[in-house]
């Protein structure tokens, strides 16, 4: 088989000025300001000289007296048979003096930038280690399964890829999560009611898009989500966000009537609330859709892991009591695994064609093939067991956390809350403790905690320091180390240590 030449490019090289002479030398110094500013790199080959000489419209010695001058100065490494590379190490060489353009980075950031620098920093995900949230169980994956359906899926070529899609997302797949939903929530829908998402993350991003105008109020769960509230916040809506304090029964809507009667949307959790994990009572679900129907407003229902219930008859979703009011949002990342990327939306119809756009303008249609999986792993019924034997699984580990903290973590400065659903439970710590700082020292020794703190809106009142938990996919043993290792920063964090 005859071998192909790998031609190598470098744009990065400017016309050679041939009016100033010495080409070779020009040509040397371009080199040197692009491995100075990380263009090349330690290691990068360069082009044949004959092919860079080509390029360059130059005589090819010109590229030659070029290479041997920075192979001379320690730039370049030259090996017979091998080319010519970007040296390793690189000499020592005085860094250029800072350009306009350089210096502009020291100023201060746009306000807008800022905030978005902030949520990077605050949602920087966890490393996949005891607690995490949202690490799925290894023993349960469906990995053997997902992969035969992938591949005669993509045997099949409908998954092959082709021109722009759907904006809304296939329609198998819409089909089959409209029949889950159903069946499973007792939603109230049709597929072309149905928008897949990239998750939670996006249909909330989407929901804010269409819902909120720019001097709409919008009621949010105090404590809530911070994914919710850094995109509000990160669009400018700070000042519109009205925290409405919840209780055992859920989201005082009372108060919320009280504090801003006139928002238009009510962003909730109310299967399981985040992140304190109470569902909403009947009666707090019935004033709350009352309150949207008489001020012609909307509610975002964030459903994210309400198959996992543990304990007690799971309730339904508030879609199916009041559908033309609620936009509800479903995610399969903690019932599968969250590197698939699907989520959906499911819109009153005559909101849908509002979200198809905004759907458009964020990035044009989801990716396709995964779509083609997950439609078959739903219809044949592969869903439905998974969820069963996840069910069970991540039973098991809950109760076996729940052992090992009460075990090992000082009762007088710790409390430990289960909750009945999801995957993740709660510890309550000492008023005198900054959980923000434990959770920093406890990711400096290997384990990964979420401070509850951060999720409220208000330091006063409301506000408590604790601790937020997952037990998804982690082995006994592992759990054991990282609760004895907790138990030891608390006792120091008491101290101030």
């Amino acid at each position: 088989m005859p071998r192909t030449a790998n031609r190598i490019e470098l744009p990065v090289l400017a016309p050679l000025d041939r009016g100033a002479g010495r080409l070779g030398r020009q040509l040397a110094q371009q080199l040197r300001d692009a491995i100075r500013a990380g263009a090349l790199r330690p290691g990068d080959p360069l082009p044949a000289s004959r092919h860079l000489a080509a390029a360059l419209k130059v005589a090819r010695g010109t590229v030659d007296e070029a290479f041997e001058l920075l192979v001379a100065e320690g730039w370049l490494a030259s090996k017979a048979g091998a080319g010519t590379a970007v040296a390793r190490p690189l000499p020592a060489d005085p860094p250029p003096a800072p350009s306009a353009g350089a210096a502009g980075f020291a100023r201060p950031l746009p306000a807008a930038a800022a905030r978005y620098a902030a949520i990077a920093t605050a949602l920087y995900p966890l490393p996949a280690a005891p607690f995490a949230i949202s690490v799925p169980a290894g023993r349960v994956a469906p990995d053997d399964t997902w992969r035969k359906l992938s591949n005669r899926v993509r045997a099949s070529r409908a998954a092959a890829p082709a021109g722009y899609a759907d904006p809304q997302g296939l329609r198998p797949l819409r089909a089959a999560i409209a029949d889950y939903v159903r069946k499973a929530r007792s939603v109230a829908c049709e597929a072309d009611q149905v928008v897949i998402t990239s998750g939670t993350q996006q249909g909330l991003h989407l929901a804010s898009a269409v819902l909120l105008g720019e001097n709409d109020q919008a009621w949010v769960e105090d404590p809530a989500y911070v994914g919710l509230t850094a995109l509000l916040e990160g669009g400018g809506r700070a000042s519109r966000i009205v925290r409405v304090p919840v209780d055992a029964e859920g989201l005082q809507v009372e108060e919320g009537v009280r504090r801003a009667p006139h928002a238009r949307v009510a962003f909730v959790t109310p299967s399981h609330q985040y992140p304190l994990g109470m569902p909403m009572s009947m009666a707090r679900r019935e004033a709350l859709l009352a309150w949207a129907r008489a001020r012609n407003a909307w509610i975002v229902e964030d459903d994210y892991d309400s198959e996992l219930r543990y304990a007690g008859h799971p309730y339904p979703a508030l879609q199916g009591m009041g559908g033309r009011q609620v936009i509800y949002l479903g995610t399969f990342s903690k019932i599968l695994f969250p590197s698939l990327r699907i989520g959906y939306l499911i819109a009153p119809p005559d909101l849908v064609t509002a979200f198809r756009g905004a759907r458009i303008t964020m990035d044009r249609h989801p990716p396709t093939t995964d779509q083609h999986v997950l439609a078959a792993f739903i219809a044949e019924g592969l869903l439905d067991r998974h969820v069963r034997r996840i069910r069970k699984a991540y039973s098991d580990s809950r109760l076996a956390l729940i052992d090992l903290l009460r075990a090992h973590l000082p009762a007088d400065l710790a409390e430990v809350q289960p909750i009945d659903q999801g995957v993740h439970l709660l510890v309550w710590l000492h008023a005198a403790i900054d959980d923000v700082a434990l959770a920093r020292r406890a990711a400096e020794h290997g384990v990964a905690v979420r401070p509850l703190s951060v999720t409220y809106g208000e330091r006063g009142g409301l506000r408590r320091p604790g601790l937020i938990l997952g037990f998804g996919g982690y082995p006994l043993d592992k759990m054991t180390q990282a609760a004895q290792k907790l138990a030891h920063l608390i006792r120091d964090g008491a101290r101030g240590d």
